[in-house]
């Protein structure tokens, strides 16, 4: 039973010159600009705590509860990779199985990791992809399918060499999920509602957006846009549900942490055996270990990080976490776990602030191993602070050095029509009373105006400005002045790398060729 203790009375323990968790979770949200959040505490196989703070939807009254649905994002991963150590138990797939065992019309674009590629090496970001590499295939929303975009995988080039680093990518647990009907006929959606959110009771967790239902309690996401935070659409990442797609709540994710830390049993009813457990959370590829953003951040920053299955590792304050976090547009989520102490940490939020779900865990994780009082919230402000103004020194370095006499080398006209990637397919563009549109094919928001930058070089600015993720596009010419290949590059270092322009291609499709791509 959940028992909102207020996190053993509100955290009324911590050292005095601490506030309790009720004004810090208003404090953060007022410095973080968010609108709702939500907070669950797991200690020695109980509910600490598990309270809703803020509104669901900025401008209504609807108060967020434990019981509001959040996208979790990439906390969805540690779920597909529990389905799968479901299906180790019972012997129908390992570990180290080929994935074409399984699934023969897998296929990268090297022959080699085609054949070499194992189950493990879906979850594990080492399969020498680039970060982000194909996700734009899905993200933002696409009208792609889960089996087109499982196909269009193969025209994705390698960014390094099979398993030599860690790169976070998305696509290949599409692949991991597309295991689940391989082998039992169901569908990632039905095995993992069946096998894993049932069990635990998890009865309102949705596997995806389109999975809701009237009358759920649903927080709306938030992002800024022109200079205002104001609710964002909802990215709909069903055709690739294994990677993000799950909406849940505070409340229903505490069971869900407290069968992790309870070695994959719930209540007497075991999910997946204690050694799928110590799998999953075993490291599998090392992540290496940056410097700390903040003088604040040092003081924990970790001796070691690494990628287990669904999970990522490292140390805080000497002791073992288990931790992922998750991003979709208007919002982030974090899942923190730290095994030794039986305590795991649920922050859910619905705004693109990092900081806020960071501040929050770690004056928690720091409660529960006695450490000294840090002012959280305003070193992860202060990072965030420094990380914006570094973004926007390298754009106004960029914007210096740009040749604003230039001119393009073709009228307007020569750059409209269609170019097609080998993986994503067809981007349109379009001449408009003499300015240039364009617009990607499958993906509705990625529609906006081509602003000239220099030369042959002209800026994607999105009519949805929340998307912040404006692109250069570059055209290059061929000898006889028509056009070649065009590539785009994100303006800002800040851009979220799921917007992966720099991995496509783009072509000149000829007017008479067959239908989009």
């Amino acid at each position: 039973m959940i028992r909102p203790l207020c996190l053993l009375l509100a955290l009324a323990s911590l050292a005095p010159a601490q506030p309790n968790l009720d004004a810090l979770v208003e404090r953060v949200r007022k410095e973080f600009d968010v609108p709702g959040i939500a907070v669950a505490v797991v200690h020695d196989g109980q509910v600490a705590l598990a309270k809703g703070y803020g509104v669901r939807k900025l401008g209504e009254p609807a108060p967020v509860t434990p019981n509001t649905l959040f996208g979790i994002a990439s906390n969805t991963k540690a779920m597909t990779a529990a389905a799968l150590a479901i299906l180790v138990d019972e012997g129908k797939i390992q570990w180290d199985d080929p994935v074409t065992q399984h699934l023969p019309a897998f296929q990268m674009y090297d022959p080699y990791v085609t054949r070499e590629m194992t189950v493990r090496d879906l979850l594990v970001h080492r399969s020498g992809l680039g970060l982000g590499a194909g996700d734009l295939m899905y993200f933002p929303s696409s009208d792609l399918s889960r089996e087109e975009i499982f196909r269009r995988l193969r025209f994705v080039k390698p960014a390094t060499s099979f398993r030599s680093r860690y790169a976070y990518d998305n696509i290949l647990y599409l692949v991991a999920g597309q295991l689940i009907p391989a082998v039992t006929g169901k569908s990632w959606d039905d095995f993992l509602r069946e096998r894993i959110l049932v069990p635990l009771g998890m009865t309102a967790t949705r596997t995806g957006i389109g999975a809701l239902r009237p009358g759920d309690e649903t927080a709306s996401p938030h992002a800024p846009a022109s200079g205002r935070l104001r609710p964002v659409s909802f990215t709909n990442l069903d055709n690739n549900p294994a990677a993000a797609a799950v909406q849940s709540s505070a409340a229903e994710m505490t069971r869900w942490v407290r069968m992790q830390l309870n070695g994959g049993e719930f209540e007497g009813r075991r999910i997946f055996t204690q050694k799928q457990g110590r799998e999953m959370w075993s490291p599998h590829t090392i992540i290496p270990v940056r410097e700390a953003a903040h003088p604040a951040l040092a003081a924990v920053q970790p001796l070691f990080q690494a990628y287990a299955l669904g999970w990522n590792l490292a140390d805080y304050r000497g002791r073992k976490m288990v931790w992922h976090t998750g991003g979709l547009a208007g919002m982030v989520t974090r899942v923190t776990l730290l095994p030794g102490q039986k305590l795991g940490v649920i922050v859910l939020t619905n705004q693109e602030a990092g900081g806020a779900f960071n501040a929050i865990t770690n004056t928690v994780l720091d409660h529960y191993l006695g450490a000294a009082a840090v002012g959280w919230p305003q070193a992860f402000l202060e990072a965030a602070k420094k990380q914006t103004a570094d973004a926007e020194a390298k754009m106004a370095k960029a914007q210096a050095g740009r040749n604003a006499a230039s001119r393009p080398s073709l009228p307007l006209a020569s750059y409209t029509g269609r170019l097609r990637d080998a993986w994503y397919g067809d981007v349109a563009i379009e001449e408009r009373e003499d300015k240039l549109r364009i617009r990607f094919t499958h993906s509705p928001l990625l529609t906006g105006s081509l602003e000239h930058w220099q030369y042959d070089t002209f800026i994607a600015r999105w009519d949805d400005r929340s998307l912040a993720a404006d692109a250069y596009v570059t055209f290059s010419l061929k000898p006889d002045g028509s056009l070649g290949e065009v590539k785009m590059a994100a303006v800002s270092p800040l851009t979220d790398f799921s917007f992966d322009f720099h991995d496509l291609l783009l072509k000149p499709v000829a007017k008479d060729a067959p239908a989009v791509w």
